[in-house]
């Protein structure tokens, strides 16, 4: 059954623990931040919730365990509430991705903070593989967010800074924006194209964030 699965079959209750917390912080960020802007939508639709059975998509979680990638529901946001609408939109889309860096920040601080200790809970295996599942999966969350791809926070990003002519351009693509996806994510193409970035990126992030705790706790 393992084979038919992106995790192996005995780390699958961390990967869920760890997916259900990612999910639930990032959506509600979004709803949070939107709410600070004027926009209370998202609360209005039960969305600034703690409870993550509100916000996860269960083919988004299903696709999590098969393929490695998936998604929550998307915190539903009326742009035309927010107040200072560009800056509120973007940093409405940011608050997800940034949640979770923030949540592998944490979980990192934590982590090191018992190895430091020599702790007798790190002596199983189980706390360990949670920690490196969980702070790996936020990156993952956090980079695969920022991605400038629709329906992605990054492209909501990016489309603040472009002119209306040109969106007005690539909108109808958007459709089709899915699809695409899923061909550059399930197929060799990964390897050319948001593989490097993965490969590079969380490295980068975990090893920082590595020495950065190195220096506090040893």
């Amino acid at each position: 059954m393992s084979n038919f699965l992106a995790y192996p079959l005995e780390t699958l209750p961390y990967v869920l623990v760890s997916i259900l917390i990612a999910f639930t912080v990032h959506e509600w960020a979004h709803a949070f931040t939107a709410l600070l802007f004027g926009d209370d939508t998202a609360k209005k639709e039960g969305r600034l919730s703690p409870n993550p059975f509100v916000h996860v998509d269960l083919i988004g979680l299903l696709m999590v365990i098969l393929v490695g990638f998936g998604w929550a529901k998307p915190t539903p946001v009326n742009q035309f509430k927010l107040k200072k609408r560009r800056l509120g939109s973007i940093l409405v889309s940011l608050a997800g991705p940034i949640s979770n860096l923030l949540l592998a920040f944490i979980a990192m601080g934590i982590f090191m903070l018992l190895v430091s200790h020599d702790n007798a809970i790190l002596t199983g295996a189980i706390w360990p593989n949670f920690f490196t599942i969980f702070i790996q999966l936020n990156l993952v969350l956090f980079v695969f967010n920022l991605i400038p791809f629709p329906p992605l926070d990054g492209y909501q990003i990016v489309l603040e800074f472009l002119p209306m002519r040109f969106r007005e351009k690539i909108a109808p693509l958007e459709q089709y924006a899915f699809l695409i996806f899923l061909i550059i994510a399930l197929t060799p193409l990964y390897n050319f194209t948001i593989g490097p970035i993965f490969r590079t990126v969380i490295p980068f992030f975990i090893n920082s964030m590595t020495v950065f705790y190195q220096g506090i706790f040893f």
